[in-house]
Parts: C-alpha cells; sequence; structure tokens
C-alpha cells in the first residue's frame, strides 16, 4: 500500500459572514483534495505538545520524527536550514519581518 501524508499547514479557519457562515476552505474550489478525500482514510492527529507554542514550525517538527521539547530553539535556525545555511552549534540564527511605517495607502492596497 501506498501513502501520502498532506499536512494543510496553516487552512484552518474561523466562518466569514462574508462566506455565509461557512470557511474559506469550504467556499475554496479544490477538486484534486476532494477527489483525495472520497477515497481516502481522512483524519486528523495532535502535533503540538501541551505547553507548546502552536505554531507551523513545531508542528512540522513534531511530525517529522523530532521532539520539539528536546530540540526545538526557535523558528530562525529551521529558516537558515531551509535556505542551505550550515549552520554550526555555536552559531546563532536571527529572524526579523521588515516592516514600513508610513502614512501612505496600505501596501496590500498598491
Amino acid at each position: 500500500m501506498k501513502y501520502l501524508i498532506l499536512l494543510c499547514d496553516g487552512m484552518a479557519d474561523t466562518p466569514f459572514p462574508a462566506l455565509n457562515g461557512k470557511t474559506p476552505m469550504e467556499c475554496a474550489d479544490k477538486p484534486i483534495i476532494d477527489k483525495l478525500a472520497a477515497v481516502s482514510e481522512v483524519g486528523m492527529c495532535r502535533t503540538v505538545a501541551d505547553g507548546l507554542k502552536p505554531g507551523s514550525d513545531v508542528a512540522n517538527l513534531s511530525v517529522m520524527g523530532y521532539d520539539p521539547k528536546v530540540c526545538y530553539t526557535g523558528r530562525s535556525p529551521l529558516e537558515a536550514a531551509s535556505i542551505g545555511v550550515d549552520l554550526k552549534p555555536t552559531d546563532v540564527a536571527l529572524r526579523c519581518n521588515i516592516v514600513t511605517l508610513s502614512d501612505e495607502e496600505n501596501y496590500e492596497d498598491k
């Protein structure tokens, strides 16, 4: 038997009044996911242990077999590794989100 595990990180959302009380996933056109779900064994699992921040970094470590309580040091080393940065045990990885503060229109509206 072949297995395909889809980790649908970030797909959960809350219902919106503008969508008649449905979630974005309930309204989305997703024929492939719908076909897979119809012929699959579908389930959910808890990927974030009690006491840990429920984020994709912690959840993905857990799904890949790592114990986040032992090896999680933050998102920065994971993002560095994902772009090929070779971190040594004595290295420190830092990350930041760059923002623009302005009285101009919102970035999304440009």
